[in-house]
């Protein structure tokens, strides 16, 4: 992964599909913080891919915030995970995050927000 900068602005980064300015992330920064349960969905699978009920084991949460947090990171445009088994998988779902995802998760280090 390489980052790209524009003087000491961060313009994208190789790997992560077309160039995106920090500026573009900022709506999907703010949705995940505005939630813990979608900044500790995250959290977890920056570490690898895993099901919801070993996200609420190891983030010790109830499985419905997981579920809803899931959700959201997922739909409304907001990509940031991605279900990595057939939609028609009923249990032992596996979700992974994805390129937007690792990018927002960085952002959020680098700020110290998480």
């Amino acid at each position: 992964m390489h980052l790209l900068f524009d003087s000491t602005r961060y313009v994208g980064q190789t790997g992560w599909g077309a160039e995106t300015t920090m500026e573009d992330d900022w709506d999907m920064i703010s949705f995940v913080i505005r939630s813990k349960y979608r900044v500790a969905v995250l959290e977890r699978l920056v570490e690898g891919p895993a099901t919801p009920s070993r996200i609420a084991t190891d983030k010790d949460i109830a499985i419905a915030h997981v579920s809803r947090a899931l959700s959201g990171l997922r739909g409304d445009g907001h990509d940031m995970v991605e279900l990595l088994v057939s939609e028609d998988q009923k249990k032992g779902r596996v979700y992974g995050i994805t390129d937007t995802g690792e990018r927002v998760w960085y952002r959020l280090q680098t700020e110290g927000m998480v």
